[in-house]
Protein backbone atom coordinates (compact mmCIF):
# COMPACT_ATOMS: atom_id res chain seq x y z
CA UNK A 1 0.00 0.00 0.00
CA UNK A 2 1.40 3.30 -0.85
CA UNK A 3 1.13 6.25 1.95
CA UNK A 4 -0.38 8.92 -0.61
CA UNK A 5 -1.57 8.88 -4.19
CA UNK A 6 -2.08 12.41 -6.01
CA UNK A 7 -5.07 12.28 -8.86
CA UNK A 8 -5.04 14.94 -11.08
CA UNK A 9 -8.64 14.65 -13.06
CA UNK A 10 -10.89 17.52 -14.03
CA UNK A 11 -13.80 15.18 -14.00
CA UNK A 12 -15.49 14.42 -10.61
CA UNK A 13 -16.99 11.04 -11.22
CA UNK A 14 -13.43 9.97 -12.24
CA UNK A 15 -11.45 11.34 -8.66
CA UNK A 16 -14.50 9.45 -6.65
CA UNK A 17 -13.78 6.08 -8.83
CA UNK A 18 -10.56 6.55 -8.53
CA UNK A 19 -10.76 7.30 -4.55
CA UNK A 20 -12.98 4.37 -3.84
CA UNK A 21 -11.27 1.65 -6.31
CA UNK A 22 -8.30 2.72 -4.44
CA UNK A 23 -9.56 2.14 -1.23
CA UNK A 24 -11.58 -1.61 -2.03
CA UNK A 25 -7.96 -2.96 -3.51
CA UNK A 26 -6.31 -1.34 0.05
CA UNK A 27 -3.93 0.82 -2.36
CA UNK A 28 -3.67 3.88 -1.00
CA UNK A 29 -3.83 4.88 2.47
CA UNK A 30 -4.42 8.97 1.27
CA UNK A 31 -6.02 10.30 -1.89
CA UNK A 32 -5.30 13.73 -2.73
CA UNK A 33 -6.98 15.44 -5.97
CA UNK A 34 -6.30 18.45 -8.14
CA UNK A 35 -9.32 19.64 -10.98
CA UNK A 36 -6.51 20.50 -13.39
CA UNK A 37 -2.69 20.99 -13.72
CA UNK A 38 -2.05 24.43 -12.18
CA UNK A 39 -3.94 23.55 -8.80
CA UNK A 40 -1.74 20.26 -8.56
CA UNK A 41 1.36 22.22 -8.91
CA UNK A 42 -0.13 24.82 -6.29
CA UNK A 43 -0.18 21.56 -4.23
CA UNK A 44 3.47 21.12 -4.58
CA UNK A 45 4.35 25.00 -4.33
CA UNK A 46 2.50 24.26 -0.60
CA UNK A 47 4.03 21.20 0.39
CA UNK A 48 7.67 23.49 -0.40
CA UNK A 49 6.24 26.04 2.31
CA UNK A 50 5.82 23.26 4.84
CA UNK A 51 8.29 21.90 7.09
CA UNK A 52 10.65 19.20 6.23
CA UNK A 53 9.18 16.78 7.80
CA UNK A 54 5.31 17.54 6.25
CA UNK A 55 7.29 17.72 2.79
CA UNK A 56 8.81 14.26 3.01
CA UNK A 57 5.03 13.04 2.72
CA UNK A 58 4.79 13.92 -0.53
CA UNK A 59 2.98 11.57 -2.88
CA UNK A 60 5.02 8.84 -4.41
CA UNK A 61 2.49 8.00 -6.99
CA UNK A 62 0.00 10.53 -9.46
CA UNK A 63 -2.40 9.88 -11.39
CA UNK A 64 -2.58 12.11 -14.27
CA UNK A 65 -5.34 12.75 -16.93
CA UNK A 66 -4.19 14.78 -20.12
CA UNK A 67 -7.02 16.45 -20.88
CA UNK A 68 -8.26 19.16 -18.92
CA UNK A 69 -8.80 22.59 -18.74
CA UNK A 70 -6.50 25.47 -17.36
CA UNK A 71 -3.28 23.42 -17.50
CA UNK A 72 -3.47 19.72 -18.83
CA UNK A 73 -1.36 16.42 -18.01
CA UNK A 74 1.63 17.81 -20.71
CA UNK A 75 2.08 20.68 -19.21
CA UNK A 76 1.79 19.93 -15.48
CA UNK A 77 4.17 17.40 -16.18
CA UNK A 78 6.48 19.73 -18.03
CA UNK A 79 6.57 22.17 -15.54
CA UNK A 80 6.29 19.75 -12.47
CA UNK A 81 10.35 18.22 -14.15
CA UNK A 82 11.81 21.20 -14.32
CA UNK A 83 10.46 23.06 -11.40
CA UNK A 84 9.66 20.02 -8.53
CA UNK A 85 10.91 17.19 -9.75
CA UNK A 86 14.48 18.10 -7.93
CA UNK A 87 12.72 18.39 -4.07
CA UNK A 88 10.53 15.44 -4.82
CA UNK A 89 12.43 13.17 -6.69
CA UNK A 90 10.58 9.74 -6.14
CA UNK A 91 7.62 10.49 -7.99
CA UNK A 92 6.22 8.42 -10.63
CA UNK A 93 3.56 8.96 -12.78
CA UNK A 94 0.26 6.55 -14.54
CA UNK A 95 -1.39 8.58 -17.29
CA UNK A 96 -5.13 7.74 -16.91
CA UNK A 97 -6.95 8.38 -20.35
CA UNK A 98 -10.48 7.99 -21.74
CA UNK A 99 -8.48 7.36 -25.24
CA UNK A 100 -5.30 5.71 -26.20
CA UNK A 101 -3.93 8.13 -28.61
CA UNK A 102 -1.02 6.43 -30.17
CA UNK A 103 1.10 9.58 -30.21
CA UNK A 104 0.40 10.63 -26.86
CA UNK A 105 1.82 6.86 -25.69
CA UNK A 106 4.87 7.50 -27.61
CA UNK A 107 4.77 11.04 -25.96
CA UNK A 108 4.72 9.34 -22.06
CA UNK A 109 7.93 7.29 -23.32
CA UNK A 110 9.99 10.60 -23.23
CA UNK A 111 9.28 11.44 -19.70
CA UNK A 112 11.44 8.53 -17.04
CA UNK A 113 8.98 9.64 -14.73
CA UNK A 114 5.92 7.87 -16.20
CA UNK A 115 5.98 3.97 -15.16
CA UNK A 116 2.84 3.75 -16.73
CA UNK A 117 -0.40 4.35 -19.45
CA UNK A 118 -3.64 2.59 -18.35
CA UNK A 119 -7.29 3.55 -19.90
CA UNK A 120 -10.19 4.85 -18.01
CA UNK A 121 -12.04 3.42 -15.93
CA UNK A 122 -9.44 2.37 -13.21
CA UNK A 123 -10.24 -1.20 -11.85
CA UNK A 124 -8.66 -3.06 -8.70
CA UNK A 125 -7.02 -4.98 -11.17
CA UNK A 126 -5.01 -2.42 -13.03
CA UNK A 127 -4.23 -1.29 -9.70
CA UNK A 128 -3.11 -4.71 -8.77
CA UNK A 129 -1.15 -4.72 -11.69
CA UNK A 130 0.72 -1.22 -10.92
CA UNK A 131 1.76 -2.73 -7.22
CA UNK A 132 3.31 -5.53 -9.07
CA UNK A 133 5.89 -2.72 -11.34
Amino acid sequence: MIKKLLCIDDDVTTLMLIKMVTEKASFAKEVVVAMNGKEALAYYENLLNEPASKQADYPRLIFLDLNMPVMNGWEFLEEFVRTYLPQFPDTKVVILSSSANPVDKEKAKLYPIIIGYISKPITADLLKMLVKK
